[in-house]
């Protein structure tokens, strides 16, 4: 290990690497965020969007959009080049092994085929991040860089932090690095993305980047500051907070869509809602209410779904089947009605 990279996980990052874990728990387990893939494109085009905008690039994110499904764009063909480029990266995320140079090259040739000349290859020359006329940040000698990366990932493979952590040192490192002669940031952006979707897949459909890119001169900042300090350090917190941002985002537009998607309810169980409205009835007193067969094929199609809906309740409800059984509205099921 003795190529570790300078590093401090300070209180903030712990707080936020805590906070993290508990909200892609609850995102995982309890919405439909996994299932819902209308949800999973959009992001995903807002991730590509989010990436090359922070480079520079000019198109929105309808023009994205319409690149992807194909249709024409009035736009510089290297832009639209570099959003069909890293659709193309973001799509083949889980194939990718974060701790293999080799795979590590080919998602960069894909990122920038026919768009940059040393394209899956390690720079041969010198390189900077510049402010107009200031040097930001200034790349390592070409010749070291592949020893460089060799040794990087070298220690993430072997090292047991935490993977949200691991996967802010290396965003940083390629930054600071710098190993390509352009695309360091999209790449050290989709190598994050990667290392935390190999710790949970749901985040190949998280769009960090988005975060990023609204808070662009935040972001630059915590690179300057790591690397002035030579610790990243500032920069772990600052991406942290970002995917912390965007995962509790996530989750809270979930609550709101899931509650929109309020199951539809029959004429049938409307009548049932109704009869509860102002008394307590046995499984029968209902079924007579509303005129209907109480068999049990009838129970589990109007009754059943009131229950697991939360619509109404049984009075006895440790004894399902109780003879003393009876049912009656609840808060929801009011609200129901009302509407």
């Amino acid at each position: 290990m003795g190529n570790k990279p300078p590093y401090t996980i300070t209180e903030k990052a712990a707080d936020y690497l805590a906070k993290i874990v508990e909200t892609v728990t609850r995102l995982e387990f309890g919405t439909e965020f996994k299932r819902d893939i209308k949800l999973h494109r959009e992001n995903r085009l807002r991730t590509i969007h989010s990436s090359l905008a922070i480079e520079g690039n000019s198109l929105s994110l309808g023009e994205v959009t319409a690149v992807i499904e194909g249709k024409v764009v009035a736009g510089k063909q290297t832009e639209i080049k570099e959003v069909k480029n890293a659709y193309e990266a973001y799509d083949k995320i889980m194939t990718f092994d974060p701790y293999a140079i080799g795979d590590f090259l080919k998602a960069h040739r894909l990122m920038t085929q026919s768009l940059v000349k040393e394209s899956g290859k390690f720079r041969s020359g010198d390189v900077g991040v510049f402010d107009g006329e200031a040097a930001i940040h200034i790349g390592a000698r070409p010749q070291f860089v592949p020893q460089l990366m060799e040794d990087l990932f070298g220690w993430a493979k072997a090292s047991e932090l935490h993977p949200v952590l691991k996967s802010a040192i290396l965003h940083y490192e390629i930054e600071t690095i710098h190993p390509f002669s352009d695309g360091n940031g999209r790449m050290g952006r989709l190598w994050q993305t990667l290392l935390l979707a190999k710790w949970n897949a749901i985040f190949a459909w998280i769009p960090m980047e988005s975060v990023l890119y609204q808070n662009r001169p935040q972001y630059y900042q915590a690179i300057e500051n790591a690397s002035k300090a030579n610790d990243s350090g500032v920069f772990i917190e600052f991406t942290l907070s970002a995917i912390y941002e965007i995962i509790a985002e996530q989750a809270k537009h979930q609550v709101k869509h899931e509650d929109k998607h309020q199951v539809e309810l029959s004429d049938t169980q409307f009548a049932v809602l109704n009869a509860l409205k102002n008394k307590t009835l046995s499984r029968k007193d209902i079924f007579a209410a509303i005129g209907m067969n109480g068999d049990s094929r009838s129970f589990k199609r109007h009754i059943e779904p009131l229950l697991d809906e939360g619509l109404i309740e049984m009075t006895v409800p440790d004894k399902p089947n109780s003879r003393m059984q009876k049912y009656r509205l609840t808060e929801a099921g009011k609200e129901r009605l009302k509407e």
